[in-house]
């Protein structure tokens, strides 16, 4: 769960818009973020982090220099939640490995060079960091909060419960799996003739034999009653429970919607969508803006962004995410037509929806259109000859759209 969590939120990474008025030097600085954003794998990292503030409640990153990086050299350095504490406390240390001021506003992080856990002897050493080079991403759910609380922590009790409950069953199954039968005679108890063996022995069966049984005595198989049919019922309603500390659907949370119909589906994934926007607003407060000013001072030193841009508070951008699918692709491709000529949204809107720049993908469909004229192809949607429109086809449309037009209303 965590991992799709993760996943969903981050995919393969956010992507770099810029919105100045020079299109030329936007798309140039644009490619140079993409390429440095893979060389120091920071899709990897923001998963990275997104998995730690879901166990431990926190994550912390520290913007370094790397001098192994051609051109702009800005890198993050992730960290352990466990170092950044402080063994030994002194009075300006208001909550645990944190320096604040008044206003409850960090000022400094105190971060140990090793984990705490690290046996190598010794206490750690600790180094002051400036929390201007400190991203801290964690969820506050109360007022002056300064560190997190692990996601999972409310349903510890519920794995726990579930993991004996599975145990439970699998091991009277497998009790019940390995016994080939039971004996059981129908002579009196105090009948010491009759007696065929003391009651717990046992004894082998041959494969392929017939049995002759003792006089008196009869065979029965154990039936295996386990799991129960209410086994799987109690397995998802503590999945479900599981689920809802992350904020995460129960299909999510399972990977199966097979007891889902279409519209339940699509519900689900409404408020989960909305959990992941909110998200994303955070990761680009708490990390990428602030590292993407670091890099574009670097890059406008370099020469890669003008210098002008390097005095500027704040370079007009947008950050750009993946994509969702959707579950039907001709309602959703419909849909998006009539908004579009309705003039209820925009191309920016809805190429930003799929995780891509308008811009650039409106260059390379005039590219593709040039070549295909170039080369003497129809455009797709587009017939070589002219044949005459089928009215039946186009009432049926007609009457398509007006259904999909109501459901949308409903």
């Amino acid at each position: 769960m965590v991992g799709t969590l993760a996943n969903d939120l981050i995919g393969t990474g956010p992507r770099l818009q810029l919105l100045t008025s020079d299109a030329a030097a936007n798309r140039e600085v644009e490619r140079a973020f993409r390429a440095w954003s893979r060389r120091v794998n920071l899709a990897e990292k923001l998963r990275t982090m997104r998995r730690a503030r879901a166990v431990d409640g926190e994550a912390f990153a520290l913007r370094t220099t790397n001098t192994q990086l051609p051109d702009v050299q800005v890198d993050l350095r992730l960290i352990e939640a466990d170092q950044v504490a402080s063994p030994a406390a002194t009075a300006d240390q208001l909550v645990d490995g944190i320096q604040l001021d008044r206003n409850g506003v960090p000022l400094r992080y105190e971060v140990l060079d090793t984990h705490p856990g690290d046996q190598t002897g010794g206490i750690p050493r600790t180094r002051l960091v400036s929390a201007a080079n400190v991203c801290h991403l964690f969820r506050v759910d109360r007022p002056g909060q300064a560190r997190g609380m692990s996601e999972l922590a409310p349903a510890l009790s519920l794995f726990a419960l579930l993991r004996r409950y599975t145990l439970a069953v699998v091991r009277a199954a497998e009790t019940a799996a390995s016994i080939s039968g039971t004996l059981e005679s129908e002579a009196p108890a105090d009948d010491e003739d009759a007696v065929i063996t003391e009651p717990g022995d046992t004894f082998e069966l041959d494969r392929g034999s017939l049995l002759a049984l003792p006089a008196g005595a009869r065979m029965q198989q154990v039936k295996a009653e386990q799991p129960t049919t209410t086994y799987p019922m109690f397995r998802d309603a503590l999945l479900n429970e599981v689920a809802r500390a992350l904020g995460i659907p129960f299909n999510v949370a399972a990977g199966n919607s097979g007891g889902y119909n279409y519209a339940s589906g699509r519900l689900d994934w409404q408020i989960y969508h909305r959990l992941l926007g909110v998200e994303r607003e955070q990761v680009e407060c708490v990390i990428l803006d602030p590292l993407l000013t670091d890099w574009m001072d670097e890059a406008a030193l370099t020469g890669i962004a003008p210098a002008a841009w390097r005095s500027l508070a704040e370079i007009p951008h947008r950050w750009m995410w993946p994509g969702h699918e959707h579950v039907d692709p001709a309602k959703e491709a419909n849909a998006q037509r009539i908004r579009l000529e309705s003039r209820t949204t925009t191309l920016f809107t809805e190429y930003a929806k799929q995780g891509l720049d308008w811009e650039a993908e409106l260059r390379q469909i005039a590219a593709e259109q040039a070549l295909m004229r170039e080369l003497g192809l129809s455009s797709p949607g587009t017939s070589t000859t002219a044949d005459e429109p089928d009215d039946t086809d186009t009432d049926q449309d007609d009457e398509l759209a007006e259904s999909e037009l109501e459901e949308a209303s409903a």
